[in-house]
């Protein structure tokens, strides 16, 4: 199989929850260069419409359906207009996420900590339930979960974020086990220091933190949310064909380093 043939997504289906901006936009991008034809998934309407002109710029088909996250009823209803529109869905990206910190965790409201669960762990959940059939339907398919470096790290300012999203990676092997015969492999990307709206406000609370993040990452930089689209691409192909319950840490080399 030639090598440009391993990453083609041409006539494949990506359902992309938060992708109206950040990684789940940067993802977005990558998928629609490989032919796929992309479903944007989110709340903020304004962002989306935007996101959607940077999509059909590069010359893809792509649509964005409105989708509360953490309502099963609007997650259900936006699945399905996309494998409607598009005609099925053969890719989903879970990558809608939040946080809420505090400078020491029993700062953290019970209220906050909750919400962050069910955006980023529960809603996996949401939508993977109801993206299945649609994979089914297909043969396979292919389900890119987004975890982060503090899946495996502690974190006393962002506890919430830190537990939800090692549940993601123990959730995608779950997932990855069970969907294992129906041909669908179930991935998940730990993103790094990412420059995006969420960590820019993180920098905004604790300014300190960015000359320390720099310092300790070999690569000697914060990712661009386009950085996450090739390893995302590579786990959306037949590339990873025999790829399954596997948590890929893109971060510059943090996590490795002391």
């Amino acid at each position: 199989m030639p090598a440009s043939d391993l990453f083609d997504l041409t006539n494949k289906v990506a359902f992309i929850t938060g992708g109206n901006g950040g990684i789940g936009l940067g993802i977005a991008k990558g998928f629609v260069r490989q032919g796929a034809s992309v479903a944007i998934a989110a709340r903020n309407k304004g962002k989306m419409q935007a996101a959607l002109g940077e999509l059909t710029a590069l010359k893809g088909k792509a649509i964005a359906v409105e989708c509360d996250v953490t309502s099963k009823a609007s997650v259900q209803e936006a699945v399905e207009e996309a494998a409607r529109h598009l005609g099925g869905l053969d890719i989903l990206v879970n990558n809608s996420g939040t946080s809420r910190r505090a400078p020491e965790l029993q700062d953290l409201s019970q209220d906050d900590f909750e919400y962050v669960v069910d955006v980023n762990l529960n809603s996996v959940h949401r939508v993977s339930v109801a993206a299945f059939p649609h994979m089914k339907a297909r043969g396979g398919g292919k389900v890119i979960n987004i975890g982060s470096m503090m899946s495996v790290f502690g974190s006393p300012y962002a506890s919430a974020y830190s537990a939800s999203k090692g549940g993601v990676v123990q959730y995608t092997k779950s997932c990855a086990i069970a969907w294992a015969k129906y041909n669908i492999q179930v991935n998940c990307i730990l993103p790094g220091w990412v420059h995006t709206d969420m960590t820019d406000a993180f920098l905004k609370m604790f300014p300190d933190r960015q000359a320390e993040i720099v310092k300790r990452t070999p690569a000697g930089r914060w990712a661009q949310p386009d950085e996450m689209a090739g390893p995302a691409v590579f786990l959306a192909s037949k590339a990873s064909g025999f790829v399954t319950g596997a948590a890929i840490a893109v971060d510059g080399g943090f996590s490795v380093s002391p």
